[in-house]
């Protein structure tokens, strides 16, 4: 009988799971939200373009969150940021020959930090031909981390998104390998290319936070969002040029400062947890690249990856959707854990957009961690999406509270060590 009065009382207040959580609401509550999202999200920010002064007063920004909430950096220093450095490249020329023919103008992209390159099928490369209906750009991203040289001959029905791929390739991590990439349909057996570029280095940096676990300080869950956006542009129709990003991604910004002070505030997290707010998400995801490629794989539990949680999903309020649902048992974990609110997690409705590869989830998700984003972006029709009208005015800051609680209470078992999602089997990613 006591057990059935319980679960009823549990019924009627729909939710109070969350009203049975100490001292989360004087953490996780609107006025908390909006007083970072506002910040973040204001027009001062200028859209917190990668590769600008923005982008460097938003961590600035954040620096302040992580270090009131007690955080610990990564290196034990006074400084929160995670430097690294990008190669950014303007090709001079670029001629090339395939079996005895040669190669239209606009054809060759290059990623590589030399500033000219004679190669020829005498010269080591790896040819990969990506055929009409692959995916180039996943296949791209993927190759650029290697410490190989590739030739890359992309088919000609990918004309279109070509320059965008040159663009992505002349911009990229400082490396001893080069990718060469032809816009082509044949499948050369000799081949020479000369390629001249100007090379120059550009400094980007991260924003990570620690809070060190008690008995498992070895196993870590990272929660993580993006910082950057478009900066600014041409003018709308209503003479607005500022892409503020509030939604994209100064939303998932937000969630991770709050998390932080939350789970540094009850401080019983037995796995170390670590807070990270990527840079250059819009120009390459190169900022989620670096970072992922300092851990070990095999330490990462989890990773919550926090994009657009400003609006409400397609199923309405308390509600949002977790890319790769399928590929571990994490969802399940969560679901366990807000069993009794009134909150739900669904899988993502999107797959034909390929989400779960284009966040920063991803890089760690193909070395086999169970990382995934966690959104409740309309990708089929977000009205404001890579436009001016991203603006605070447009988000829900009760609901982005609730999916933040949502967040923390998930989690628990998993910060807590006592539940450990399965692994992503790296073999069955494209």
């Amino acid at each position: 009988m006591k057990i059935l009065f319980a679960s009823l009382i549990l019924f009627i207040s729909g939710g109070s799971l969350f009203a049975q959580t100490p001292g989360i609401d004087a953490i996780i509550n609107p006025t908390a939200v909006e007083n970072i999202e506002k910040v973040l999200s204001s027009d001062a920010m200028r859209g917190r373009a990668a590769f600008t002064p923005d982008i460097d007063r938003a961590a600035a920004f954040i620096e302040t969150q992580f270090k009131a909430a007690g955080l610990k950096t990564l290196d034990g220093g006074p400084s929160y940021l995670q430097p690294f450095s990008m190669i950014n490249t303007k090709l001079i020329s670029a001629t090339g020959n395939l079996d005895g023919v040669n190669l239209p103008e606009g054809s060759i992209a290059v990623s590589s930090s030399s500033d000219h390159l004679v190669v020829n099928e005498n010269s080591g490369y790896e040819k990969v031909f990506i055929k009409a209906g692959g995916n180039f750009l996943d296949l791209i991203k993927v190759l650029s981390q290697d410490k190989k040289n590739y030739l890359v001959l992309v088919d000609t029905s990918f004309s279109k998104r070509f320059p965008r791929l040159k663009d992505f390739a002349a911009q990229q991590f400082k490396s001893p390998r080069s990718v060469v990439i032809v816009l082509t349909a044949a499948d050369p057996s000799k081949y020479s290319f000369t390629i001249d570029q100007e090379v120059s280095e550009r400094k980007l940096a991260n924003v990570v936070g620690i809070l060190p676990g008690r008995s498992k300080k070895d196993e870590y869950v990272i929660f993580s969002g993006h910082s950057d956006h478009l900066g600014v542009g041409q003018p709308d129709a209503k003479g607005d040029s500022i892409f503020n990003g509030a939604n994209d991604d100064a939303s998932g910004s937000t969630a991770v400062m709050i998390l932080a002070k939350y789970f540094s505030k009850l401080h019983n997290n037995e796995r170390t947890l670590i807070f990270a707010t990527f840079t250059a998400e819009e120009v390459g995801g190169f900022g989620s690249q670096y970072f992922s490629h300092q851990f070990d794989p095999a330490k990462v539990m989890a990773m919550f990856n926090i994009e657009m949680i400003g609006t409400e999903s397609k199923w309405g309020t308390n509600s949002a959707y977790i890319t790769g649902y399928e590929k571990t048992d994490m969802g399940k974990i969560l679901e366990k854990n807000l069993s009794g609110s009134k909150f739900t997690f669904y899988p993502d409705p999107y797959p034909e957009q390929s989400l779960f590869y284009r966040s920063d989830n991803a890089t760690l998700a193909r070395q086999g961690v169970p990382a995934h984003t966690i959104s409740t972006a309309k990708m089929s029709d977000e009205k404001y999406y890579h436009t001016q009208g991203d603006e605070i005015g447009t988000l829900d800051m009760k609901n982005m509270a609730e999916i933040i609680k949502s967040i923390a209470i998930s989690a628990r078992s998993i910060i807590a060590g006592t539940d450990t999602p399965s692994r992503v089997d790296a073999t069955q990613l494209r």
